[in-house]
């Protein structure tokens, strides 16, 4: 997305033009509300005012606001893929913005901001976090939200690690944020990243995709010392070292710290390998203590990185006793990123379209035994209705472990593995989400697979992003995912693909060279290629209610072992 607007006022744009029509705020808020964001009328306003600023909405009386053509410009620009770009600017945004001073105390740091329902217990929670030390800083601010005429509804700035990045740019440090992800605490000890996405490498905050209470186990570290942490790792010059440890050391004076460990040159630290000549640093995510209260089930909105307040505004929410304790000697293992694994599966791929036998490469999603008989009854209308939104019509039901049964699906990536056979060159690039309403279809979100160590569809099911029961009235977010080929392979790969539908295997869009294929960029002398993914059966049966582990990219089966839809 371009750095001119957010998100937020993108997606207000969206909803004018899909409308054609003069909408309130009301209406727009309604309408932001079911594609995720919570914002109220008071919000929606204030976004729309900028936007008349800036030419590309104008109002009609007391009716509402209408898009401009200036508006339609800016939302031809607005695509996914500046949205990758948007994230790593935003950061750097907020950096140049910090100016705190950690010899006076005075200046503005960066704050993550969260919403949620006032509740003694849920405060208790998060203040029993911070007591741990398990955050950035104890400094808060708390205030009544733009719309907080709701009754017990408040809002808490906590500080961001993005502050830390701040901080080192002011002390005349190169830092160049790397990733964010979840590290493994062991006997109160850290022992290393379990999970990583890469700034450059995703349309959404990398923390954000570990904010769900299935991601992080902040509760447990902070009653037993065990658990996983949401935390940020940052790169600096070698030559820097001596310098940055001092500031931290600054920082501490005045109550922001969250370091878990500062390497040393060219050394891997918590399992992230460093290069030659440059330092790692490895820090506290700062919404951790809302991740906790998530973790015991309360709701809570979380921003990241939304605004810079001033720390002297701040107050400390507790005085905390730091448990988590130095980290050792490395002996993590290196954090491996989905694409290596998948390139593995992506070689055994075996598949002859035209013996229709071989190998291909399948997510393995768990139920309980109880469950299956509804489970499957969602699987088959998602397949009934809408074959065109699964990768492919064969599946199988595996035994499981504690009584539980496996849901075999079968993955996009068998895609490229069939075409890789056929000497082109497929690559997976991204998985995302496509909205399937409007006027066309378009990814609204994209995380790449060489910057995640998760699957990205993983991610998405677990923050609850799909809608593919709705997607069944072509209304609703499915999963898909990305890859390109060579532009000169366009011809054969058609051929192929016929094949492979013939076979059973949905293709949803094959673009023309060079060619935006549903709002995402290829690369040039390049081909996009798009296809449902295979976990949107498990997506919809999650959506129901039903408790469902997904599991992508897991192994390889023979196709004669599994059923055909």
């Amino acid at each position: 997305m371009p750095q001119e607007t957010d998100r937020k006022m993108m997606e207000i744009l969206r909803i004018l033009a899909d409308r054609s029509e003069v909408l309130g705020a009301k209406t727009i808020a309604e309408e932001l509300r079911k594609k995720g964001y919570d914002l109220g009328e008071r919000a929606v306003r204030y976004h729309m005012r900028i936007l008349d600023e800036k030419g590309f909405t104008e109002r009609i009386g007391y009716a509402g606001r209408q898009i401009t053509p200036e508006g339609i410009k800016e939302l031809e620009k607005g695509l996914i893929y500046d949205q990758v770009d948007f994230i790593f600017s935003k950061f750097e945004d907020m950096m140049y913005q910090t100016t705190l001073n950690p010899k006076t105390g005075f200046g503005k740091v960066v704050v993550n901001t969260s919403t949620f329902r006032y509740d003694e217990e849920v405060m208790d929670i998060i203040k029993d976090t911070f007591n741990k030390g398990i955050a950035v800083s104890p400094y808060v601010k708390i205030n009544t939200p733009p719309d907080g005429d709701y009754e017990n509804l408040m809002e808490m700035e906590t500080i961001c690690g993005t502050t830390i990045d701040g901080m080192l740019l002011k002390a005349g440090i190169p830092v160049v944020p790397k990733f964010g992800g979840l590290v493994e605490i062991e006997n109160y000890v850290p022992q290393g990243f379990t999970e990583l996405i890469a700034y450059k490498k995703t349309s959404m905050t990398p923390l954000e995709a570990f904010t769900d209470r299935e991601m992080t186990s902040v509760l447990g570290v902070a009653v037993e010392g065990n658990g996983n942490i949401p935390a940020n790792f940052r790169l600096i010059p070698a030559t820097a070292r001596d310098d940055a440890t001092n500031l931290f050391k600054a920082l501490q004076k005045i109550g922001i710290s969250g370091l878990l460990k500062i390497g040393k040159p060219g050394k891997p630290v918590l399992g992230v390998p460093v290069n030659k000549d440059m330092v790692g640093i490895a820090v506290i995510g700062g919404i951790s203590p809302l991740c906790a209260a998530k973790e015991s089930g309360y709701e809570i909105d979380i921003k990241m990185a939304e605004n810079t307040v001033e720390f002297s505004d701040m107050e400390p929410i507790s005085q905390p006793k730091y448990i988590i304790k130095k980290v050792g000697p490395e002996s993590h293992k290196k954090v491996e990123f989905l694409l290596s694994k998948a390139w593995n599966l992506i070689h055994k791929v075996d598949l002859d379209l035209e013996s229709r036998e071989g190998h291909v490469i399948v997510n393995i999603s768990y139920l309980k035994k109880e469950d299956l008989e509804e489970g499957l009854n969602i699987f088959d209308r998602v397949m009934a209705s809408r074959p065109e939104y699964c990768t492919s019509r064969y599946f199988q039901i595996l035994p499981g472990a504690d009584g539980k049964k496996g849901l075999a699906t079968v993955c996009s990536l068998t895609i490229d593995g069939i075409l890789t056979n056929h000497g082109i060159a497929s690559t997976p690039h991204y998985g995302g989400i496509l909205e399937t309403e409007g006027k066309a279809p378009r990814f609204i979100e994209l995380t790449a697979y060489n910057g995640s160590s998760l699957d990205p569809h993983e991610i998405y099911l677990s923050k609850g992003l799909t809608s593919v029961t709705k997607s069944l009235k072509r209304s609703g977010r499915i999963l898909a995912s990305l890859r390109e080929i060579p532009y000169v392979a366009r011809p054969e790969t058609l051929d192929i693909l016929d094949e492979a539908e013939e076979m059973g295997f949905s293709i949803l869009k094959v673009g023309k060279p060079s060619e935006l294929v549903y709002n995402a960029k290829v690369e040039r002398y390049h081909v996009g290629i798009v296809t449902p993914g295979g976990l949107n059966p498990i997506a919809a049966i999650k959506e129901a209610g039903i408790n469902i582990d997904a599991k992508a990219v897991e192994t390889l089966m023979d196709i004669s072992q599994m059923e055909e839809f």
